[in-house]
């Protein structure tokens, strides 16, 4: 891989600003740029024509000054370590950003999860979990749905670990369905956090969203609620979205909720009546008040990022803007809400479903996005007084807050 895109190189590169900037000591600096423990286990699986098969997987513990591990689990045919050591470093300092008392962890399979089985999948669910079983509790590391991974397979993730330990523990995986103890709210959170730092932000801007435009790659779960949810609480017109096969485009706008309906019904966005197609790499340059990147890491890039025209990049992947394509928009007078921020919502209310599993009693919907709110209304603020007073882009303000609070956190424990 492509150092300039390897995404653990990129996180660490964006963390070395941020500990210049703060002045922190070459011990704790050294400590903050490599995960605190990794694991690397071998799953043989059974397939259904009776055939072994063998998968890689990962899960890493990036660092826990703050709080267990916390961070999904992702199913994806090109799965790396350095994209799970990244995307725990991320959420490390996702968590910290919104100032909740857990650190970062994440996990991976190499699977192609489209060619399995319902029956296969859950065989390799629970090979996962019982390979990894004593790193994990409500004390150390918490898993969550992450790509192709769904609330069924954490179900069989946290009964998997249940039948080890011989113990009920609910809140050892966050992401389940209800009748599990998942938490009201959790499946739309990622998408409506970000849709609350979209309205923080353009309230400070002083603009108004109602009947503004928005473009959205990737179409999974995120990108389907932030089409919904865009339209209904900020009144967002939706004229473009995409997913992996390909994107449809109607600048008099798209009716959020049959879009959604369509690619829930159909698998994908192709055929979308009363739409043109285009192509995922033509969305992200439509004249648009806001994009928002909701598929995989690096799709903007120093090679395409002086052909966006959106007022508002709003982040809901993981590490979709290389640090050279972050100048250019922050140049080009592009205000970038960065992912550990914007897409924080999903870590959020995963932390509520722990809560809720650890006193055994439940908030109701209303309860779960009130405090959402209250959460990412404050972490805003605190990131943007940071962009003001520092004169910097959102993104490195963002580091400023995490890493400060990363770092307190190790120097107050004695580590550094």
């Amino acid at each position: 891989m492509n150092d300039s895109l390897n995404p653990f190189k990129i996180a660490q590169q964006q963390l070395d600003g941020a500990a210049d900037k703060l002045g922190l000591d070459s011990a704790t600096h050294e400590l903050l740029r490599w995960p605190m423990r990794e694991l690397k286990v071998i799953l043989p699986v059974k397939m259904d024509d009776g055939i072994t098969k063998i998968f890689h997987a990962f899960r890493v513990a990036y660092n826990t000054s703050r709080g267990p591990a916390k961070g999904g689990i992702r199913w994806h045919p090109d799965e790396t370590i350095d994209t799970v050591r990244a995307l725990a470093a991320w959420m490390t300092w996702k968590t910290a950003v919104v100032d909740i008392p857990l650190g970062g962890g994440k996990g991976g399979i190499i699977c192609n999860p489209k060619e399995l089985s319902e029956s296969e999948k859950e065989r390799l669910a629970r090979a996962y979990i019982r390979a990894i079983a004593k790193t994990l509790g409500v004390a150390q590391d918490v898993p969550a749905p992450d790509v192709y991974t769904t609330p069924q397979i954490m179900a069989w993730m946290m009964d998997e670990y249940e039948t080890i330990v011989g113990e009920k523990h609910p809140g050892v995986i966050t992401g389940k369905p209800l009748p599990l103890g998942g938490s009201p709210g959790r499946a739309d959170a990622t998408a409506r956090g970000g849709v609350y730092i979209l309205r923080e932000a353009a309230k400070v801007h002083g603009i108004n969203l109602h009947g503004e435009t928005m473009a959205i790659q990737g179409f999974g779960n995120a990108g389907q609620f932030a089409a919904t949810i865009g339209e209904e609480l900020l009144g967002l017109k939706l004229i473009a979205a995409s997913d992996s096969k390909g994107g449809v485009y109607n600048l008099k706008g798209i009716d959020a909720k049959k879009i959604v309906d369509y690619k829930l019904q159909n698998g994908s966005l192709k055929g979308f009546p009363d739409a043109d197609e285009i192509t995922n790499e033509e969305l992200l340059e439509l004249e648009v008040t806001v994009l928002i990147p909701a598929a995989l890491e690096n799709v903007i890039t120093e090679e395409n990022a002086n052909n966006l025209r959106c007022k508002f990049s709003c982040e809901l992947a993981n590490g979709p803007t290389t640090p050279a394509a972050d100048d250019i928009l922050y140049n080009n007078g592009i205000i970038v809400l960065p992912d550990f921020l914007a897409n924080a919502g999903g870590v959020t209310v995963s932390y509520f479903e722990q809560v809720q599993n650890t006193y055994n009693f439940f908030w109701t919907l209303d309860e779960v996005q009130r405090r959402l709110d209250e959460k990412m209304t404050l972490a805003f603020k605190g990131v943007y007084e940071m962009q003001q007073r520092e004169k910097v882009d959102m993104r490195r303000a963002a580091y400023f807050v995490a890493v400060s609070r990363v770092a307190e956190a190790c120097k107050l424990r004695g580590w550094v």
